[in-house]
């Protein structure tokens, strides 16, 4: 009973913002929206916290991403016209992950190319994703617990996860948008093909996040702190964001994400230094590939700390 009442009240708390968020567009409201996304994620944050992890997990994600959604939409149309209706607002805070909203602008228009393919590769995705989570399960129940069979597990459970997630689900909604003249795209785009981590942060791992701390935090501290000093709080700003999704659910494994992204934005501007001296070796394909997936995987232990792998991880896929 009383994780109904929980559930209600994260629902009216998403609900009134996402209500009161289209008058707060408007008015350019900045320093109130911040205030509210602090307050609605901490308030959440302290009824779930009697819940199961994996529940309050999701209740701070989606509160978190209701908060920032109001932000990067504020921040977006601040030196414009709100031509956003609030119908349209509606719809994309509510059904989409991407964190602008001018896409939904056109809802209602004729649909649009590719939205098929996108569908047909996301459901791909989601089978390929759901193999491997039931090969994790396969591995663990017959080679039991050591060290590889944990490692061999949670490296599984981590890829299937994110294909069907990531990967599945997000790219058929973005196909499903397509045919109501929504210009969706595809919010990871073929991440495996970076050939730099810049690459990677910006133009093809998880857009929503790139867009959320570009739009919110990256712009409007540029011109006053200067792009370096505003990339690393950008990077610090998104290792705290996950903060909130991976350690405070576990209650366990604070400051490693952000430790995590944090040394993410220090090789990005190690990799910036590079090119402006004309000394930038990922121009090879292979040792650009072979460099990202070092600095991604080597100190992925401090992203995902073992307290989120045990606590959430494991238990989604049943183990």
């Amino acid at each position: 009973m009383e994780t109904i009442t929980h559930v209600s009240c994260f629902a009216v708390i998403n609900l009134l913002v996402i209500l009161v968020g289209y008058s707060l567009i408007r008015a350019k409201a900045i320093l109130l929206n911040w205030t509210i996304l602090i307050s609605t994620i901490a308030v959440v944050s302290y009824l779930f916290i009697q819940e199961g992890a994996i529940l309050r997990m999701l209740a701070i994600i989606a509160t978190t991403f209701t908060g920032m959604k109001v932000i990067a939409v504020t921040e977006g149309y601040r030196n414009k016209n709100l031509t956003l209706t609030f119908k349209q607002w509606c719809v994309y805070a509510i059904g989409w992950v991407g964190m602008r909203a001018e896409p939904f602008e056109t809802l209602g228009a004729k649909p649009l190319p590719c939205a098929r393919s996108m569908i047909n590769t996301g459901i791909s995705r989601v089978v390929a994703g759901a193999a491997l989570i039931l090969l994790a399960r396969y591995v663990e129940h017959r080679y039991h617990s050591d060290e590889f069979t944990y490692l061999a597990v949670t490296a599984l459970l981590l890829v299937g996860f994110s294909l069907v997630l990531h990967f599945g689900f997000l790219a058929i909604s973005a196909g499903m948008w397509r045919f109501s003249g929504v210009n969706t795209y595809l919010l990871f785009r073929h991440p495996a093909r970076a050939l730099s981590l810049t690459e990677l942060w910006s133009k093809r791992w998880n857009i929503a996040f790139s867009e959320m701390t570009s739009v919110a935090v990256f712009r409007p501290l540029r011109k006053r702190m200067g792009p370096a000093a505003a990339l690393l709080i950008a990077f610090v700003f998104s290792g705290l964001l996950h903060e909130l999704a991976l350690s405070v659910p576990v209650n366990a494994g604070y400051g490693l994400p952000t430790l995590y992204f944090l040394l993410q934005g220090l090789l990005v501007l190690v990799e910036k230094l590079l090119m402006s001296k004309n000394i930038f070796f990922l121009k090879n394909n292979l040792v650009g590939r072979v460099w990202v997936f070092f600095w991604l995987v080597l100190p992925m232990p401090l992203l995902f700390h073992p307290a989120f792998i045990k606590g959430i991880l494991w238990p989604m896929a049943g183990l």
